[in-house]
């Protein structure tokens, strides 16, 4: 019989796994090619998928094969798939009963009518035409929030950031962030106190999109990235859907200068694409693991971490130019003639305190994840009102990075985040690359001349660590488990620290010890 319970729970969950997958798909046609008059039908179609997705995950049917299950101790044998099975199913269960029906649908309403409204509040750069839905959205938050409860001791904000990173506390990150913080200040320091000025002239060459979309398609396939289940497509936020088993789709975007701004996106939404082609889903029948969490990422964090590592550990390497540039003229023309791969290299991994997370250099990018923690951590408190927005955004970009914000479209706005009502998605960032870094230093160890390899173009080394270390798990393990199972310590903050000094200290001369 258990067996039996067993099947039927997890085909329950692949019937709500194939209705989230349908709503994936209707989001990414939302930012990439719905026209604009089609949003307050839309948002009555995420509703209603919400809905009757969150009634399918919480029936009481599945509570009694879940409890059926976890009394029978041939399924909830330690180390076992099964019992990594039912606890993660048992932990959405319980989160997904407290949350009353009507506010599932109400969040997935009013949050696709509020992408719309932000993606031409950017436009248009004019915060007013956002602050209502920005304020409903952080009233519909706060209120999910309280149904999850606060944990003891805890906050509010604490319930939404244990949705993307299971187990983690707003008081935890801050331990984290408030030492990197100043470590990462100091840093910034000593490359202005350099003098040194990079040369970044091969970046602003014009080069038309086409050509950059041609460009990185081969990357992404040279890379790895399977194009015959995935694709590659333009849009306002880049971003990485998972729509369902082999349908994984990118989204990047383009300007004709700083070539590398589109590149690094799109090896970004690759690194988190190749961990979705890694999962071990299966096609979506009934033999699979689609829909259970063994076949789902185990955190935002580490899945932050594989796009952080093939976007900059990689991307920005020098190897990765010594293979790259020879071949871009294939697709870029001339457009680079005259750049050589050190060239590019320094351009890539200069330290320029700036205005736009996602065209931020790495040793300033956490930076800009700490001020939107904080910012959204206040807003859910109470203690930051929607209005009041811009100017502590402003104020708080001059004093962590010393930049003068000249609009809300550079500033508050630049995110699709809060309109998607992803408050505390924003820390996992920073854990990415925490987690990237210590993932690297140990992927070093274990493959001996790995750079020389990317420099030759061979990746799939590189790719096989990762889909046997980390990808192939789904959520069998919590990330900190993972982490420690992998590298054989907890997560810190020296590897990524390391990493930062090595590559500043070549470009700027900068002292590697901090």
């Amino acid at each position: 019989m258990s067996k039996k319970n067993y099947a039927e729970l997890c085909a329950l969950l692949r019937e709500a796994g194939t209705l989230t997958s349908i709503k994936s798909l209707l989001g990414w046609d939302q930012e990439t090619y719905m026209p604009d008059g089609a949003t307050p039908g839309r948002s009555e179609q995420n509703a209603l998928l919400a809905a009757i997705t969150h009634e399918r995950r919480t029936s009481k049917r599945v509570g009694d094969l879940l409890g059926a299950c976890e009394q029978d101790k041939a399924l909830t044998r330690k180390g076992s798939p099964e019992a990594a099975n039912l606890r993660e199913i048992r932990r959405d269960y319980d989160l997904a009963t407290r949350l009353p029906g009507d506010l599932v649908a109400a969040i997935a309403r009013t949050t696709s009518q509020a992408q719309h409204a932000w993606k031409e509040a950017r436009e248009k750069d004019d915060f007013a035409m956002f602050l209502p839905w920005l304020d409903k959205v952080m009233g519909l938050l706060r209120r999910k929030a309280e149904c999850y409860g606060t944990p003891k001791g805890g906050e509010l904000y604490d319930a939404l950031i244990d949705e993307y990173e299971p187990g983690a506390t707003a008081r935890e990150i801050e331990a984290v962030f408030t030492p990197l913080r100043a470590r990462l200040t100091d840093l910034v320091r000593e490359v202005k106190q350099s003098g040194v000025k990079v040369n970044t002239k091969c970046l602003k060459t014009r080069i038309p999109a086409a050509r950059q979309h041609a460009f990185g398609l081969w990357v992404l396939e040279r890379m790895g990235f399977n194009l015959a289940i995935g694709r590659l497509d333009v849009t306002t936020h880049p971003f990485c859907s998972e729509v369902g088993p082999a349908d994984t789709r990118l989204t990047t975007r383009y300007r004709d200068q700083h070539f590398t701004d589109a590149l690094y996106s799109t090896l970004h939404e690759m690194g988190h694409g190749l961990y979705e082609q890694g999962l071990p889903k299966g096609d979506g029948t009934a033999k699979s693991l689609f829909g259970q969490p063994l076949a789902e990422a185990i955190s935002l964090g580490i899945h932050e971490s594989q796009s952080r590592m093939w976007e900059n550990f990689v991307g920005r390497s020098l190897a990765f130019w010594k293979w790259a540039l020879p071949k871009s003229r294939k697709f870029l023309g001339d457009a680079l003639e005259g750049c050589k791969p050190a060239d590019l290299f320094a351009a890539v991994n200069t330290v320029t305190p700036s205005l736009i997370r996602v065209e931020a250099d790495e040793g300033t990018y956490n930076l800009h994840v700490m001020i939107r923690f904080e910012i959204e951590r206040a807003l859910l408190r109470g203690d930051l009102k929607p209005k009041d927005l811009p100017g502590a955004w402003n104020a708080r970009y001059k004093d962590a990075l010393g930049v003068i914000v000249p609009d809300d479209a550079r500033g508050c706005l630049q995110d699709v985040h809060w309109s998607f009502g992803l408050i505390g998605y924003f820390p996992t960032y920073t854990l990415g690359n925490l987690y990237a870094a210590q993932f690297w230093e140990t992927i070093n160890e274990q493959i001996p001349g790995l750079d020389a390899q990317i420099g030759k173009g061979q990746f799939a080394p590189l790719l096989a660590w990762l889909r046997e270390n980390i990808h192939r798990h789904g959520k069998k393990y919590r990330a900190g488990e993972l982490c420690e199972r992998v590298t054989g310590q907890a997560l810190s903050p020296e590897p990524l620290m390391r990493h930062l000094r090595s590559r500043a200290s070549r470009v700027y001369g900068v002292n590697e010890e901090n």
